[in-house]
């Protein structure tokens, strides 16, 4: 899906990975986004390392700041999409060694990740950020590996037509292998420093020619992976000032509108990483009657006999059947 949007073609039996940028001290994994490296300082550090590692089989590619992509031409060959590889924010301040991907081709990622570190370690741009007590991006983090995607047309499945706004490539590519157009806004960073109201303003003018809209924020997943509790908490009410309260206000003497607001997963702070739990929803608008709900959270959520097993069910629901 990152690929996608990055327009890279994936052959069928090509297999792209996740490339992120980590800080590596010793053999701890200390920082699984090398000190949420700007994407000027990580272009280059990854055109850099492609072309030291880069070959006619293997090629990177420049994303947002720690999150690129790797693409194994004929990686399907080796079973590379087979390789378990775990995602580095989940084992911040581990052991790099008892982490590195396992499976019958895992010794191909594991000599690209050990050389990364050579070769990064010496760049002028991490030699800088060292200086300025920052951390370092000197090696390469490769998981979350997939093959060419396919999916229906976001309007073939739901009938509708759309658009997204997101600064992760994950969600950009999504939005685009589905069909739906990817606006991309100005200051949107993908982390706490995000420009809500541009996003915001962004989803109200593509409401005037478009159906549907999804608008996507990071800075609350961010904060949960960092355990920061205060930025968490001022990404969720900036989320609710200025894009819910913000659409909101447009739409408040309409009624020929719905909205849906929800986490995707949850990141606790005291974890650091994603949990498999149930998250609230909250949804208003033509066809919906309201409960007699206090708040938008889990415990009120676990009240409600409105459950859904499946995302895609109620993003069904929504559109379809909520009426």
């Amino acid at each position: 899906m990152e690929a996608a949007n990055l327009g890279i073609e994936l052959e069928d039996d090509d297999v792209a990975f996740r490339c992120n940028l980590i800080t590596a001290t010793g053999d701890i994994l200390t920082d699984y986004s090398a000190g949420h490296i700007s994407s000027n300082e990580a272009s280059i550090l990854i055109k850099f390392l492609d072309g030291n590692l880069g070959t006619n089989k293997i090629k990177f590619y420049p994303g947002i700041s720690y999150r690129h992509v790797m693409l194994v031409k004929r990686g399907a060959e080796e079973h590379l999409e087979e390789v378990k590889c775990k995602p580095p924010h989940d084992i911040t301040g581990q052991n790099i060694s008892r982490n590195l991907p396992k499976g019958d081709s895992a010794a191909v990622l594991i000599n690209l990740m050990e050389g990364s570190r050579n070769i990064l370690s010496k760049h002028e741009i991490n030699l800088v950020r060292v200086d300025l007590k920052e951390n370092p991006a000197n090696m390469i983090w490769l998981w979350g590996q997939g093959k060419k995607p396919a999916f229906p047309k976001f309007e073939d499945y739901f009938g509708v037509d759309g658009s997204v706004i997101s600064a992760v490539d994950l969600i950009k590519g999504l939005g685009r292998i589905l069909g739906l157009e990817v606006i991309n806004v100005p200051g949107a960073t993908g982390y706490y420093d995000t420009n809500y109201e541009g996003k915001a303003n962004a989803a109200l003018e593509s409401l005037k020619n478009k159906d549907f809209v999804f608008v996507h924020v990071e800075a609350p997943d961010e904060a949960g992976h960092n355990g920061d509790l205060r930025e968490k908490i001022t990404a969720i009410e900036r989320f609710d000032q200025l894009v819910v309260g913000k659409i909101l206000e447009v739409y408040k003497e309409r009624d020929d509108f719905r909205i849906l607001v929800l986490p995707d997963h949850p990141t606790p702070v005291a974890l650091k990483t994603h949990v498999a739990d149930a998250v609230p929803f909250g949804v208003l608008g033509k066809g919906i009657v309201a409960g007699d709900f206090t708040g938008f959270n889990e415990k009120e959520a676990a009240r409600s006999d409105l459950y859904f097993d499946k995302g895609h069910e109620l993003l069904s629901w929504f559109i379809k059947g909520a009426y």
